[in-house]
């Protein structure tokens, strides 16, 4: 898990903010998105259909088509094409899905030289590594680095350091290679059905030169880049470099419809007219299955095949931008999306080597140009790697865990997804609990069999709960506006009971008559673990236990984001279409809540206000997917408090993540920049408040300052 340095947060970062700023161009880009998905929907579900259509369209145009079973199938008949051209070289432009086949050690194997003609995977050739990232393959090579290997390998007459010299000694090197060769190989981005068209998104023209300087084009497609139309090209063109790299629109798009008859370069004739050469060129498309139309029939990995290949959720990713696409990463794929790509076409063994690094923070779903719901893919990987092992005391552990699920889940594992339970216990016996908790041997033992890391300061439950707070007290409000379930999840409840305790008072003083109720929790915990069977049960017992409340009427306001993400999103999964619905829309974020209640005539000055008191605000990944930092901003500037807030988009906690050992000092590293933004001369003397659990743990350990969530800084003063 040790970085790749900072060339790989430097690009992805970058590569992010391009795409906020280029995407605002778009007059309407959540419907853009909506119409590319649309699109993918509509091929994967005809996709049959479709590549018979296409078929016929290459045939047409004198070309091939050939269908691919898996790797070994594709590889054999492309090095086949090639030794009946007597081929001594093959020059490639930048494809993932030549990676996946691993083409190139086929073709070798056979004494047929290979050239990748992009600078990046020409780099990664000379260096003999893999890409680690999908768009950027050398992204975690710097320009120093890259000046060693060139001169090192090369020994250049004059040493090579500046970009520009790096690039046109690449250049030059791989243009004579490129005039040289026998076959060109190259991916496709797109292809459509009606005329036979592909369509190369590309930052470097080498793509082009590959397909039409050799009089054999071979071109490599898995069997999902197949969509409809022409026309259907339109919105992807827009999104894809937008998405992923910030570009508002790529350097090169070619679009090429290979026509057999066409004039070839013949380089010894420089001065011959192209209408006077040869135009006898031979075009093999190559669409490869290797286990996508099983994705196809697959309820759940179906939705990665609408991916579109941008690294939006790669870049977006704050645990990627610290590691690469080599940690987070299996066998060809990356990413946030690189665990539905390795389950489908590599294995679940594949996938399970990186699939913990998703944190099912959910920020590239909103990345993502074809609304791909990543993180869900993710959860349900690893459910099913979960669910791989076995073993003959299965019996016994089902037997004792309060969960739903098989025997093979990992202790780790089981502790998190029950941490509900955890909490029951250490409030019942608490401040013992905690005390023992403390103690060395205690650390050590939950560290050698939780894998719980020794380093992180574990929570100080309360023996007086929310619940047993609120149900030796009665409601203060005499003619309440309304009437508002305040939701207790596990933390408010067990933990941070003055924040549950801070969010009533605040309720009551803006005329809202406030219930806790008994109920279970979200299933946010045996979610993030893979434990999806759990998380379902948590999801009907939740709604169980608030539909008489909304039968009756009355909000639901949760403190907690990622379990209001759970009401919003998730439980969408899980409930009935109606049950969801009901749930769903009449449930609140706290801050959201309150700034409705203030735009709707509730008295701010029941609330505690400030003559510019310095804040320093950091909100939860989730709650910005849901769009409402906003209103905490707003709130906390409407009661007169000066708000900075931070631009850092994950402060590297997400949960049970930074208290696993295997992933502490990575946990630590993303959370290093928050910690540097509030430990500016502008923010270091601010009141620092953050949105989510996590988050307030991860800066209570980062920061010598305390925390607190903004609705303890809002609540009336006792």
């Amino acid at each position: 898990m040790e970085t790749e340095g900072d060339a790989v947060g430097t690009s992805t970062r970058g590569f992010n903010e391009g795409r906020y700023q280029s995407v605002q161009t778009l007059d309407d880009y959540e419907g853009l998105k909506s119409e590319a998905r649309a699109i993918k929907e509509d091929a994967i579900e005809r996709l049959p259909e479709l590549i018979d259509q296409l078929r016929e369209t290459v045939e047409s145009n004198g070309g091939t088509l050939y269908i691919a079973d898996d790797a070994a199938d594709a590889n054999q008949y492309i090095r086949e094409v090639c030794e009946d051209k007597e081929a001594e070289r093959v020059v490639k432009s930048k494809s993932m899905t030549s990676e996946e086949i691993e083409v190139n050690e086929d073709l070798e194997a056979a004494d047929i030289d290979v050239v990748e003609t992009d600078l990046g995977e020409w780099v990664l050739q000379v260096a003999d590594e893999s890409p680690s990232h999908i768009v950027a393959p050398a992204i975690h090579k710097s320009r120093e680095a890259i000046a060693d290997l060139f001169n090192e390998t090369f020994d250049p007459d004059e040493p090579l350091e500046t970009a520009e010299e790096l690039t046109m000694f690449a250049r030059e090197q791989l243009g004579e290679l490129i005039e040289g060769a026998d076959v060109g190989m190259t991916g496709a981005n797109f292809i459509t059905a009606d005329t036979g068209t592909m369509a190369l998104v590309t930052s470097e023209g080498n793509a082009r030169k590959t397909a039409v300087v050799p009089d054999t084009h071979v071109a490599v497609a898995g069997v999902e880049k197949v969509i409809p139309t022409v026309e259907d090209l339109r919105p992807f063109v827009e999104l894809i470099g937008k998405s992923g790299t910030g570009q508002d629109i790529t350097s090169y798009i070619s679009l090429l419809t290979p026509p057999v008859e066409s004039p070839t370069v013949d380089f010894d004739a420089p001065d011959t007219p192209l209408s006077e050469t040869e135009t006898d060129r031979d075009f093999h498309l190559v669409l490869i299955d290797n286990g996508r139309f099983d994705m196809r029939e697959d309820d759940q990995l179906r939705e990665t095949l609408y991916c579109i290949r941008c690294s939006a959720c790669s870049n977006v990713c704050a645990n990627f931008q610290h590691v690469g696409g080599h940690a987070f990463g299996g066998e060809t794929y990356s990413g946030g999306i690189g665990t539905g790509w390795e389950a489908g076409v590599e294995g679940l063994d594949s996938a399970a080597e990186f699939n913990d690094l998703c944190t099912g923070c959910s920020r590239c779903t909103t990345a993502c140009p074809v609304e791909i719901d990543i993180p869900w893919i993710n959860t349900v990987v690893r459910d099913r790697v979960n669910r791989g092992e076995v073993s003959e005391l299965d019996w016994l552990v089902e037997g004792l865990t309060p969960d739903e699920e098989p025997g093979g889940v990992s202790l780790q594992k089981r502790f998190f997804g029950n941490f509900e339970t955890a909490a029951k216990v250490g409030s019942f016996f608490a401040p013992v609990s905690n005390w023992a908790a403390g103690l060395g041997v205690s650390r050590d033992i939950m560290e050698r069999f939780l894998g719980i890391d020794a380093r992180r300061e574990l929570p100080a439950f309360q023996r007086e709960t929310l619940k047993d707070w609120f149900e030796n007290r009665t409601s203060r409000v005499d003619d309440p506006v309304r009437t508002a379930v305040l939701y207790p999840d596990v933390y408010t409840n067990h933990v941070q009971v003055e924040r549950g305790k801070a969010a009533v008072r605040t309720l009551e003083a803006l005329g809202v008559d406030v219930i806790v109720p008994d109920v279970r929790s979200s299933g946010r915990a045996p979610l993030s673990q893979g434990m999806i069977a759990t998380a379902e049960d948590h999801a009907h017992d939740v709604y169980a236990g608030l539909a008489e409340h909304i039968d009756d009427g009355r909000d639901i306001v949760v403190i907690e984001p990622s379990d209001l993400a759970m009401f919003r999103t998730e439980y969408e999964k899980f409930l009935p279409e109606k049950s969801f619905e009901r749930i769903s829309e009449v449930s609140y974020e706290v801050m959201e809540y309150v700034f409705g209640l203030l735009e709707h005539g509730a008295d701010a000055d029941a609330l505690s206000t400030s003559e510019g008191e310095g804040v320093a605000y950091h909100s939860h990944c989730q709650q910005r997917t849901l769009g409402l930092e906003g209103h905490t901003e707003a709130v906390l500037s409407d009661l007169g408090y000066d708000v900075a807030t931070s631009d850092v988009e994950c402060c590297g906690m997400a949960g049970s993540f930074g208290y696993k050992s295997e992933y502490y000092e990575l946990s630590v590293d993303v959370g290093s920049e928050l910690q540097g933004q509030f430990q500016t001369d502008e923010n270091r003397d601010r009141t620092v408040v953050a949105s989510g659990t996590s988050c307030l743990e991860q800066l209570d350990s980062l920061l010598s300052r305390p925390t607190q969530h903004p609705i303890q800084l809002v609540a009336p003063r006792r």
